[in-house]
């Protein structure tokens, strides 16, 4: 066993025993580790940059004091200055390929509020609407709902799954390709269909991109990115989603006079944000630690080079990287698929970073965001508007979504991503809640029946955008290992999307069962149910390494559940309800010598 095998399984065994987060690099004598760093250039065929990588490992054995590490230039020791001081300033090929991926996140919104629209006319055409009284009426509800939710049944249920073998095989780039083209020819191929079961047909087969696209870009994104800003960065999903919700239901108001094709042109015009995602993917740099996990170590070099500003930052993240992964190859070894998937299950590492990517993707669902996604045309004109003011509230809400999403490009990694689910969670049940008693305004006042309404619904939304919205796919992203990344993540979407199929399916007929009244009630109250499970089982993951969370998902889940039960619970209740602003919280973690963790020490003393 190798010294630095040696080094790192003694962290892990620190670790389980008292929650020490640990940087794998602390402590290995000089010698020792330049010895590891010859010996690691010397096998991947990287001598040529040695002296590189030995001053990389040495910055990361100790990112605080890399001031008195020798040999570096002036030029080098600001590049990682400017890491913390202005940590925004990043290489434009990394800005380029995040806002380029995340582009295809607009696929996704915009064919939610293309079928929202649509909603109001193709089940007429098809002789499928459902009406009050009608024999036919509960059979029609199942199909409308049936309609809507088959691209979350094909992702749930195919997609999603397809992307592990998509990126072994092709990579996390090649897998965005493959994604792109089922988000662009279906969606056309829904504007003429000329039945219910065609277009049902054509929604399946766009879900399939969309599972594989949601399972991947995230990923992708957070692998590319510092570990600083990753939150911020890896949100743009988020972003490009509530964008796509904004331009569709743009499309839905622009659209809806121009007669029965109308809904056609609001189904197909989803096609227009998948052309730039296949057309530019290739102009973006593949995935570092993907080449790494296929030993392809120089290609790894050289996407790190175009992702960061220096070549001693590339080499000193290629150094870490390859150092936590040397010891979960180790610990963990190889696999296949059909393994990696019960692994999720029972390593318990992975099994807590399972449970949490499990509640926070099913909370997304749990919250209602979808209902209003999906049927928010129908809501309105449940509550009296017109087939036009229906869809400009929708457009409202669209604007809303979009504009709020915006100030969580900052605060995911500052107030972190735990943070913000507790705080918002409270806050859309009481404004769905409201929702919901908003309808028995009587209706002879109908300018108020329907503002105050459409008022708590903007404020939900407007609450949801910062917080669940662009947590769930960001937080899955990262809390994996890589040996189980692809498996990983496509767990988490197929929990999303499969419950996102669940609730597009049931809508109408719960709407029509329970009224809108009970409807929001109902999700008023699961709003309450996803605040306490992640509480008690979504630890925070702001500003470390997707290495370092290994260490962070060591710590048993029973402990975490018991240290919020015990220590942060009567924390807050002293700190904010009895406003004793002398109360302290004991740290569930001490982090020690950690890479993130010691530049934030940097930014204080700066």
């Amino acid at each position: 066993m190798s010294a630095l095998t040696s080094e790192l399984r003694a962290d892990a065994v620190s670790v389980q025993d008292d929650y020490l987060i640990r940087n794998p690099l602390a402590g290995i004598p000089y010698d020792v580790l330049v010895d590891n760093v010859a010996n690691f250039a010397k096998d991947t065929n990287l001598t040529d940059i040695s002296l590189l990588l030995r001053k990389g490992a040495l910055v990361a054995q100790n990112p605080a004091e890399f001031e008195s590490v020798e040999g570096l230039d002036e030029t080098e020791r600001e590049a990682l200055r400017n890491e913390v001081l202005h940590k925004w300033r990043q290489p434009r090929a990394l800005y380029l390929t995040v806002i380029l991926c995340s582009i295809g996140a607009a696929v996704q919104g915009w064919d939610q509020t293309g079928s929202n629209g649509a909603n109001l006319s193709f089940p007429a055409e098809f002789g499928i609407l459902p009406v009050p009284g009608d024999v036919n009426e509960d059979r029609n509800n199942w199909i409308v709902g049936l309609v809507n939710s088959a691209p979350y049944i094909a992702s749930a249920l195919c997609g999603c799954w397809l992307s592990d073998p998509l990126n072994a095989n092709f990579g996390r780039r090649g897998t965005i390709f493959v994604s792109a083209i089922f988000c662009l020819f279906p969606v056309i191929g829904s504007g003429f269909a000329q039945t219910w079961e065609q277009l049902f047909v054509c929604r399946l087969l766009l879900g399939i991109g969309m599972g594989c696209k949601a399972s991947t870009v995230p990923v992708y994104a957070a692998e590319n990115t510092p570990a600083n800003i990753r939150g911020g960065l890896v949100m743009s999903w988020q972003l490009w989603t509530a964008f796509g919700i904004f331009l569709g239901f743009a499309a839905n108001l622009i659209l809806f006079q121009v007669g029965n094709i109308a809904w056609r042109l609001q189904v197909g015009s989803a096609f227009i944000p998948a052309v730039p995602l296949l057309v530019g993917i290739y102009f973006c740099p593949e995935s570092p630690r993907w080449y790494i996990k296929k030993g392809r170590y120089a290609e790894a070099y050289k996407s790190l080079c175009r992702l960061r500003n220096t070549p001693l930052q590339a080499a000193r993240d290629l150094y870490y990287i390859h150092a936590i992964l040397h010891e979960e190859a180790a610990i963990i070894g190889k696999s296949n698929y059909i393994t990696r998937f019960v692994e999720l299950f029972t390593i318990p590492r992975v099994r807590r970073a399972t449970l949490a990517s499990f509640v926070v993707m099913i909370a997304q669902q749990m919250c209602g965001i979808n209902i209003i996604a999906f049927y928010s045309s129908t809501v309105f004109v449940e509550a009296g508007a017109s087939t036009k003011n229906a869809l400009l509230a929708s457009f409202g809400f669209g604007l809303v979504n979009f504009a709020f999403a915006w100030p969580a490009v900052r605060t995911i990694d500052t107030y972190g991503r735990r943070t913000l689910l507790l705080f918002t969670f409270p806050q859309m049940a009481w404004t769905l809640l409201a929702a919901g008693f908003s309808f028995y305004i009587p209706t002879s006042n109908k300018d108020a029946h329907l503002g105050v309404i459409a008022l708590f619904i903007f404020l939900f939304a407007a609450f949801y955008s910062p917080g669940e919205g662009p947590v769930p796919f960001t937080y899955s992203a990262e809390v994996f290992p890589l040996s189980h990344r692809e498996v990983g993540m496509s767990w988490a979407v197929a929990t999303c999307l499969f419950w996102a199929a669940v609730l597009s399916l049931t809508f109408p007929r719960l709407l029509a069962a329970f009224t809108p009244q009970g409807a929001f009630g109902f999700y008023a109250g699961l709003n309450v149910i996803a605040f306490v499970m992640i509480f008690l089982f979504v630890p925070e993951t702001k500003q470390r390494t997707l290495e370092e969370l290994d260490y962070i998902f060591a710590v048993p889940t029973r402990t975490h559940m018991s240290y919020q039960l015990t220590k942060v619970l009567p924390w807050w209740f002293k700190r904010y309800i009895l406003m004793d602003k002398n109360v302290g919280l004991e740290p569930l973690y001490q982090f020690d010598g950690v890479l993130a963790d010691e530049t934030e020490k940097l930014h204080v003393k700066s």
